[in-house]
């Protein structure tokens, strides 16, 4: 019988939004980004939660939560802008940035959506966002038909303008949000240190059954420090266990 000729592997192509991720990772790798951890009881949350019929995901719960924090600490509406003087430029406003995992071109495939003052929005407009992101034909939303095109441009042109809109204060929040929200806890693992180029990047552990769960920001270093960012956690425990709770008991 004849031998079957080994195969040495096979190149494989990367998607447009993996490019635009890959070059999301190049420019988030240069920035001092620290983790920061706090051990949080939301049993109040998780009661308030369960009682709720529309049973809002989690995501939603901590994207308003920290919208809220945000208002009440202008740090976590500020970017680093590096370009001619290096400063830091702050919002009136936050702007999140969502990572939602899609099927398409038979894979699965990472797409970041964006959502401009969730502090201003109810929770039910909150769930109808993310359920947008979730379900509308890519071609339909803005930020991952926008991705679809820059991932086809060659990298150079597409690093420099990514470079471009980072380093103009005014125009940065609106490709890139001034904090994202990246969690696969749903699938029972915890992301510990998630990259993108984003003053916090906010994101949680599996929730025990007791209703305790690890939470974290990861901060850019040149933006504020970690006495900020643990006093910042601190505070939202309390948003969460309070504001929260009672917004899901006035949906109920």
């Amino acid at each position: 019988m004849k031998p079957v000729a080994k195969s040495h592997g096979r190149a494989i192509r990367l998607l447009p939004s993996r490019r635009v991720q890959n070059d999301f990772l190049h420019f988030a790798v240069k920035a001092p980004i620290l983790p920061v951890q706090r051990r949080m009881s939301l049993g109040a949350l998780v009661a308030a939660r369960k009682a709720c019929p529309h049973r809002p995901p989690w995501t939603v719960l901590f994207l308003k939560a920290y919208a809220i924090l945000a208002q009440q600490i202008p740090e976590l509406r500020r970017v680093y802008v590096g370009l001619l003087r290096p400063h830091l430029f702050e919002y009136p406003s936050s702007v999140a940035m969502i990572a939602v995992e899609r099927r398409a071109e038979e894979q699965a495939q990472v797409f970041v959506g964006r959502i401009k003052d969730p502090a201003e929005r109810t929770l039910a407009e909150l769930v109808e966002i993310v359920r947008h992101f979730n379900e509308a034909p890519l071609s339909e939303i803005k930020e991952f038909h926008r991705v679809l095109i820059l991932g086809r441009l060659p990298w150079p042109l597409r690093r420099f303008l990514m470079w471009l809109a980072l380093n103009i204060g005014p125009r940065r929040i609106k490709f890139f949000g001034n904090f994202a929200l990246s969690v696969y806890s749903a699938l029972g693992a915890d992301s510990l240190r998630p990259l993108a180029p984003c003053t916090v990047v906010l994101n949680y552990g599996v929730f025990d059954a007791d209703g305790t769960v690890d939470v974290r920001f990861n901060y850019d270093h040149r933006v504020m420090d970690g006495a900020t960012v643990a006093r910042a956690l601190q505070s939202l425990e309390k948003i969460l266990t309070h504001d929260i709770v009672g917004e899901l008991a006035a949906w109920r």
